[in-house]
């Protein structure tokens, strides 16, 4: 899907309610394209730690305009399946990073302490 508003939509199919009762959480999954404007912005938070923060941030359950009860974990794991057709582990996305040289260019802070405490 394009744009979170068809994701609430297609939350108000499943559960009823109004938009509203699921925008925030759609728009949270989709606050990284503010960092990278391309389908790589889903790296980020769609995965299954994803889906586990967005509940950790909005609570186990919403009660929809309708008086309806909603498991957010659910809301999270429609998201995602409708953007990526499953629903994979921060794992899967990290095997699909290339390292580059500058990950690996770290410094031990362990010399910039020694070199201070001599002073």
């Amino acid at each position: 899907m394009s744009h979170c508003y068809y994701h609430s939509l297609s939350s108000v199919r499943q559960w009823g309610g109004k938009p509203e009762d699921y925008q925030p959480l759609h728009d949270w999954f989709d606050q990284s394209k503010a960092h990278i404007g391309d389908l790589r912005h889903r790296a980020l938070r769609h995965h299954s730690e994803g889906i586990f923060m967005l509940e950790a941030i909005f609570g186990t359950t919403l009660t929809n305009s309708h008086g309806r009860i909603v498991p957010v974990r659910l809301i999270g794991e429609q998201h995602v399946r409708e953007d990526l057709g499953r629903i994979p582990s921060f794992a899967d996305w990290a095997r699909a990073l290339r390292v580059e040289p500058w990950m690996t260019k770290g410094q031990r802070l362990s010399q910039q302490f020694d070199a201070s405490d001599s002073q």
